[in-house]
């Protein structure tokens, strides 16, 4: 999908992508307050990639062919509606071309895809603090879960 002035692409990254999504996923984390280590976040995708265990979306620039931001789904299953869901787990894009409708963009390509395999739905979870990321999903549809708590066991 491009945008109307054709400058970015967003689509599904493939194993060529692996160095330059490994780049920005390093960057997302280090975000997120993580130390630094791209051997680690390459090693991660990878075993994605080959394991066939999430979908990444990818926003190109074309004028430099340098990934700016990128989103990772993951699947999931639900016993009661008997159907698959998506985890919406990362959206990132590089600070520098943030408010250029990228995250939008990706946000537009995850839920096609969502509705091309006939998922239930998309889910994600994202910091009480970050409020723009939350406006930004409202607009899109997304709903605040107000029926259920939501739990984590450390290990």
């Amino acid at each position: 999908m491009m945008n109307m002035t054709n400058q970015f692409e967003v689509r599904q990254a493939t194993i060529d992508d692996l160095d330059g999504l490994a780049e920005i996923f390093n960057d997302y984390r280090v975000f997120y307050g993580q130390t630094p280590n791209l051997e680690q976040a390459r090693l991660f995708l990878f075993e994605r990639f080959e394991h066939l265990e999430s979908i990444v979306f990818i926003a190109k620039d074309q004028n430099t062919d340098r990934i700016v931001g990128f989103t990772q789904l993951y699947p999931v299953f639900s016993s009661i509606s008997m159907r698959r869901s998506l985890i919406l787990n990362d959206l990132y894009v590089n600070e520098q071309y943030r408010k250029q409708g990228i995250a939008s963009m990706l946000l537009d390509e995850a839920q096609s895809y969502a509705k091309s395999i006939k998922a239930k739905g998309l889910e994600l979870s994202t910091a009480i603090t970050n409020e723009q990321a939350q406006r930004l999903y409202e607009r899109y549809g997304y709903v605040k879960d107000e029926e259920f708590y939501h739990y984590y066991l450390n290990i």
